[in-house]
């Protein structure tokens, strides 16, 4: 399964942790992606759309 806002294409973002001795290990941070019934082209389908998309109205919902 896809991590990444269907309408924006945000995705995972790599980095490291790094200790207090600057031991580093691999870290990934996820984008906040949810399961929406939305409207497009006129019919409703469930795509993933991240909080920001959502937030902002990019996506139209359906109820």
């Amino acid at each position: 399964m896809s991590r990444a806002c269907d309408i924006c294409g945000k995705g995972p973002v790599f980095g490291h942790n790094v200790s207090h001795a600057n031991n580093k290990t691999r870290k990934v941070w996820y984008p906040n992606v949810q399961k929406v019934k939305v409207i497009q082209n006129g019919t409703v389908r469930k795509t993933k759309v991240c909080t920001r998309c959502i937030r902002t109205g990019s996506v139209v919902k359906a109820v």
